[in-house]
């Protein structure tokens, strides 16, 4: 797909399952915000879009959470509050996003500019992700609830399904782990932010009283402490072999 010519709106709505009666919603939502900014940070005179995808994502968060909700609610009539809460965390999480995103082949859609196609834009999981919460966003905003719901029924329906059994993230197993061993609560501390503000990649280290702090780095702040949480769990696990 050449940048200059665009992306083939048709052919993404046709992966997508839906049909826009105004295609510019598309295009707002496959917009990465790299496409309407110079180096200098400020908008550039020949825009691509009159903006980028970030409202449509914001919308598009709060639409998937709502349908994930309803599908767990509905799924699972036999699980309470808690076990619901940890499945719509790990269901709405970046990496089943990305995944969403990658099996319609969104990243050959988006539109970026040079240096993020580059550097690996289309392939970025934060990237993906972004865009797959803004095309949800851009379906309800031109359909409705009912096709963003069709959407994410069929989408989500694969991998709600996988799990038997409430997923437990790692924050929560570190979390139990202390408490049983009457510990203070894990302590979660950014100690370096790096990269543009359109896809930051933040270091997070925990702290565990009486243990070594752990650090890892994640492209949002609730990643990077997962992944610290899940090293530090890892070296407890390598520890007590």
């Amino acid at each position: 797909m050449s940048q200059r010519s665009g992306p083939d709106l048709a052919a993404l709505a046709a992966a997508l399952g839906y049909q826009f009666a105004d295609p510019s919603f598309l295009r707002t939502a496959i917009t990465h915000p790299s496409a309407l900014t110079r180096s200098g940070g400020r908008r550039g005179p020949r825009q691509i879009s009159d903006a980028d995808n970030q409202r449509l994502e914001f919308l598009g968060d709060r639409i998937l959470g709502l349908v994930i909700a309803e599908m767990l609610y509905r799924t699972f009539p036999g699980e309470n509050e808690g076990a619901l809460a940890k499945r719509l965390a790990a269901l709405v999480r970046q990496e089943g996003l990305a995944g969403v995103a990658r099996s319609i082949d969104l990243g050959k859609y988006l539109i970026l500019s040079r240096g993020e196609a580059e550097s690996g834009g289309r392939d970025n999981p934060a990237s993906l992700a972004d865009a797959c919460e803004a095309v949800i966003g851009a379906i309800y905003l031109d359909g409705g609830l009912d096709p963003a719901r069709d959407f994410i029924m069929r989408m989500w329906s694969p991998m709600m399904n996988r799990e038997a059994k409430p997923p437990q993230d790692s924050k929560t197993a570190l979390q139990e782990w202390a408490q049983a061993d009457g510990l203070p609560l894990p302590v979660y501390d950014v100690i370096e932010s790096s990269g543009p503000p359109h896809d930051p990649i933040f270091t997070v280290q925990v702290r565990v009283e009486g243990h070594e702090p752990t650090a890892a780095s994640g492209r949002s702040k609730r990643a990077a402490e997962q992944a610290a949480a899940a090293a530090f769990m890892a070296r407890l696990r390598g520890h007590s072999e």
